[in-house]
């Protein structure tokens, strides 16, 4: 009985083996120009959704009627040309949202350079400052 049971066993295994669709697999090598693209459009996609996580982000898509997880699939459909695109106009973007706080800064810089060289005695620009002797 234990023989018949083994064959019957055996002949079900082998008949679920070869019903298998097995897939060969193919080796090859990777050009390390190819493997640094995957490997940047990973981390492209990763800035992008950290940058697009901002609460202030978030009400701004959500105001558009867009949810986290319809951002995060649109960025997901992006191709790796574009989201390389995207992640390169980000770093050019302003922080701010506008010409405002580069104008301010550039007007405290040069407040800053005039009183010092007021305060060396160089110029004679502002009149409350004491001129060193």
């Amino acid at each position: 009985m234990f023989n018949k049971f083994s064959k019957l066993v055996c002949l079900l295994v082998v008949a679920s083996l070869l019903s298998l669709n097995v897939a060969t697999a193919q080796a090859g090598l990777i050009s390390t120009e190819a493997s640094i693209a995957a490997s940047r459009a990973v981390e492209n996609r990763a800035l992008i959704k950290a940058q697009l996580e901002r609460e202030d982000v978030r009400q701004v898509l959500a105001g558009q009627g867009l949810t986290a997880a319809e951002v995060d699939q649109r960025i997901d459909a992006l191709s790796d040309a574009e989201v390389a695109r995207i992640a390169d106009h980000m770093g050019e973007m302003p922080a701010g949202g506008g010409a405002f706080g580069i104008i301010i800064g550039a007007a405290l810089f040069v407040f800053i350079v005039l009183l010092i060289t007021d305060m060396a005695g160089a110029t004679d620009v502002f009149p409350f400052v004491k001129k060193a002797n």
